[in-house]
């Protein structure tokens, strides 16, 4: 037994792997959360022992015998209140996970320092947390208040076009409202997964014998035990949730099994014992080369090539041969891993009637129910998805992780279970952001007005399709920036490989496109002999020209001259100065469009007790989807915000999808302000449920042959500017003009900027998630992922325009995807003016942090 002071109170806790094990699944001390255990690399654990600010995941058993350990749960009453306020006032967090840890590293420096501590100390020492949701700015701003001694309170929150505090704030910053690995029901069994050492390789036998040995272990499940379908997938159902004896596998996060025990750590020692007889074979870690082979990289599948993305306008090679100047350039972009805070997790339990509870953290809990009905061979009725709003997504939560296979060990054994990934587990199974080769051939006259544009682009997207071919498809219709090419030619193509699966993540190929045509235009305009803002000034989309695949716009693409007008005058000034500058104008659509049908429903109900439901069909993810649904209620109701609550479960038919391509907040909003409206012309009866929608039926698909498609309802836009160190080269400043069509919360969309920022920064200059010859990352923990820490976050200046986009609820356009799309080719063609290098594959500073592939030019 080991004896320690927690919060005040003498405790004794049995043997554990660490602290933070004890804290948790022990002495229910729920606070300090599990971002990465045991590699102390996320600070989300970080608690007070004897004073002193330390990683509990990283602090053995040992060394707080007879020590003083606090949490947050042991802080005064009026303490606690002061940091909840000052972080939900400054906007200081967003999905919330890391915050608790944050919060108590704050309080060790602001305890030692008071009023003497700096932004830059604290900047300093907030070095050992990450937080990959707000880009730190309004952490160290919060931080900095409270060691003053201020003590900002949040505004309430009111209708749209206020900052007030986001939904679940204060919780939040105090880690009382729970995540999923923070449930425990009565009998809860623990899950833990085994899965494959080879990412080709035949399996001959599973052997399960060791680990059901193992003195806790209550049942191992594999695929034999499935009573329905094998594959699950959003688009196409190939992805397996156990690879069996007879199949093969097809990357290192295949699933052969799982071990359900009494504790977390005897499944999971469990697990490591099944022991696997392999056949392995060669593994396809190289797009290039798995799409010129006749093999099939992928069990079960035919051919390498997932998707082929073709449109063309015009006569590109007249176009380009009459050109003045001609730029020719191949552009690589690299896998990135969403490294969100919280790793997968789900809960499910039987209930009492028959049916199944399931408790997830997914971008489309809709999609979950339905998948895990076919895996489980019931009807969609006996099961309800519950959201649990999760750490952080960016994309990586659309696909189920262990949804599958934990509703199948709870439905089977009839009782509780909860499966958490470790973080080596969610770095190996969940998809990734698509590497992507492209080639641009491109021509402007002698004024710099373009002239033609040859594009072709090669994906590697892993071997289940997740959303890989619209990703591939996003990209090639981005390809052309926001700008007007009378003359384009473009394809795009996903290759199936054995390397990690890659699909959504923020900007969803948009930036990859972007950030080559962004280097295009740089190019050009050197040749030409004008700045980076005059090239683009020239141009730039306008309302009624024809864009890319051949949509003409509209009025809300004013947006892009908005943007770019913003930043003239910083940009001027700073070439005026001397500085190292770059310029990125970016779009990205919002909504799914290419033909796909959306219907987004909510519900309005208003209880007996006063309470008023608002049910919407979209996943709270950090992004603040819950406080926009809030905030229109209050809008269109008339009423205070504390008598709303915000549910999202399967209760009701109001799925439209995932979670994705910035439409929570446009039709979010749109269906939730029309669930008010009819609640309100029926006189707000009481338990009724007043169902709304909101559509966009209206956009063509790519192939659909159309001269003028409407590919999207929707577009964001944003210009960055990015100014260096001259004597480092170091990123010193950020403006960034992003256009969101309607700010609801201008509190909510400066941090989504910001978080974007840095994610862009990031993305631009030092992270990546390469693979081996194997198809074995080589980036095992989030240190070695290279996400910027804090000091290392330039000061950003985030300047929110609203040009209104016709027909959309209140104007909206969103703000989360277009967020990191400008900035790497911003910051590269920042570079350029620094040292004279023109940069093609990211990331610009860390080469070793990118794939190497087969020579491809796409001729």
């Amino acid at each position: 037994m080991t004896t320690f002071d927690l919060n005040g109170q003498a405790v004794a806790t049995g043997p554990h792997v660490n602290l933070l094990a004890a804290l948790r699944d022990e002495l229910n001390v729920l606070s300090p959360k599990d971002g990465c255990s045991p590699s102390g690399q996320c600070g989300c654990c970080t608690v007070l022992i004897n004073g002193k600010a330390r990683v509990a995941c990283q602090t053995s058993l040992e060394k707080v015998e007879g020590a003083t350990v606090t949490t947050l749960e042991g802080l005064d009453d009026q303490e606690r209140l002061r940091y909840a306020e000052a972080f939900a006032a400054h906007g200081a967090l967003q999905c919330g996970f890391c915050t608790p840890g944050i919060v108590m590293r704050a309080k060790a420096l602001i305890d030692k320092k008071g009023p003497e501590l700096t932004r830059n100390d604290a900047q300093r020492h907030l070095g050992a947390h990450l937080c990959r949701c707000t880009g730190y700015v309004s952490i160290l701003d919060a931080v900095e208040t409270l060691a003053a001694g201020e003590t900002p309170v949040a505004l309430p929150l009111g209708g749209l076009g206020t900052s007030g505090a986001k939904y679940e704030a204060a919780e939040l910053a105090l880690g009382d409202r729970p995540f999923i690995d923070d449930l425990y029901p009565e009998g809860l069994l623990h899950a833990a997964l085994h899965l494959a050492a080879h990412a080709r390789a035949d399996i001959l036998a599973i052997d399960t014998t060791a680990a059901q040995a193992v003195a806790g272990v209550q049942q191992i499940f594999t695929a034999a035990d499935v009573p329905g379908d094998l594959k699950v997938g959003i688009i196409y159902t190939d992805w397996p949730v156990f690879i069996p004896v007879g199949g093969r596998t097809s990357y290192l996060g295949d699933v052969l099994a799982m071990v359900v025990a009494e504790t977390r750590e005897i499944a999971r020692q469990a697990a490591e014992l099944i022991e696997v007889n392999y056949r392995p074979l060669p593994v396809f870690n190289d797009p290039v080369l798995a799409l010129a082979s006749d093999e099939d990289a992928v069990w079960g599948l035919d051919g390498n090539t997932l998707s082929h993305s073709v449109y063309a306008r015009g006569d590109v090679e007249v176009a380009l041969e009459s050109s003045s100047h001609v730029v020719e350039e191949i552009f690589q972009t690299q896998r990135i891993e969403h490294a969100f805070l919280e790793p997968e997790s789900t809960l499910a339990a039987p209930t009492g009637d028959g049916n199944l509870h399931v408790w997830s953290g997914g971008q489309g809990v809709w999609d979950d129910r339905n998948q895990i009905a076919a895996v489980l061979n019931l009807p969609h009725e006996k099961i309800t998805v519950e959201l649990v709003s999760n750490g952080g997504a960016f994309g990586g939560k659309e696909d189920m992780s262990n949804q599958a296979q934990t509703a199948l060990a709870a439905w089977l054994l009839q009782a509780p279970v909860r499966c958490t990934l470790s973080r080596n587990e969610s770095f190996l199974m969940h998809a990734k952001r698509h590497p992507i080769r492209m080639a641009y051939r491109a021509g402007c006259d002698t004024d710099g007005k373009l002239t033609g544009l040859w594009v072709r682009m090669i994906g590697d997207s892993g071997p289940y399709a997740s959303v890989g071919m619209k990703v591939l498809e996003r990209a090639a219709g981005h390809a052309s920036g926001p700008y007007v090419v009378p003359n384009i030619d473009v394809e795009a193509t996903a290759v199936r490989t054995n390397n990690p699966v890659c699909g959504a993540f923020r900007g969803f190929g948009a930036n990859q496109a972007q950030f080559a045509m962004e280097g295009v235009m740089d190019r050009l305009a050197e040749k030409v002999g004008i700045s980076g803002w005059e090239m683009r000034n020239r141009n730039v989309i306008s309302p009624g020209v024809v864009w890319g695949p051949g949509q003409i716009m509209d009025d809300g693409c004013l947006g892009a001259r908005a943007c770019l007008d913003e930043v003239k005058e910083a940009y001027h000034q700073a070439k005026a100065d001397g500085k190292p500058v770059g310029l990125g104008l970016g779009l990205k659509n919002s909504g799914l469009g290419n033909g796909f049908n959306e219907i987004a429903r909510a519900v309005v109900r208003f209880r007996t007790d006063g309470q008023v439901e608002v049910r919407h069909c979209w996943t709270e993810m950090g992004q603040g989807i819950h406080t926009v649904a809030r905030q229109v209620a209050v809008e269109e109701l008339g009423i205070e915000s504390n008598r709303i609550e915000v549910i999202v479960d399967t209760t009701r038919e109001l799925g439209n999808g995932q979670t994705t391509g910035s439409r929570g907040t446009l039709m979010g909003a749109g269906s939730v302000a029309d669930a008010c409206r009819i609640a309100l012309a029926d006189g707000c009866q009481e338990e009724i449920d007043y169902l709304g929608e909101y559509r966009v039926d209206w956009t063509n698909a790519l192939e659909d042959g159309v001269e003028n498609p409407i590919l999207h309802s929707t577009f964001g836009y944003a210009a960055q500017m990015v100014i260096l160190d001259p004597e480092t080269g170091d990123v010193e400043h950020v403006v960034a003009a992003h256009d969101v069509g309607r700010a609801v919360n201008p509190l909510l969309c400066q941090g989504q900027v910001e978080g974007a920022v840095h994610m862009g920064l990031g993305y631009a200059l030092t992270e990546g998630f390469p693979v081996d010859e194997n198809g074995r990352p080589t980036n095992d923990t989030l240190r070695k992922l290279g996400i910027l820490r804090p000091s290392a976050m330039p000061t950003v200046d985030v300047r929110l325009l609203e040009c209104p986009q016709p027909d959309s609820p209140y104007g909206i356009k969103g703000v989360g995807e277009i967020g990191l799309v400008p900035t790497a080719g911003a910051v590269a063609a920042a570079l350029r003016s620094y040292d004279g290098q023109w940069r093609n594959e990211l990331p610009l500073n860390a080469p070793d942090q990118r794939d190497h592939w087969a020579p491809w030019d796409g001729r």
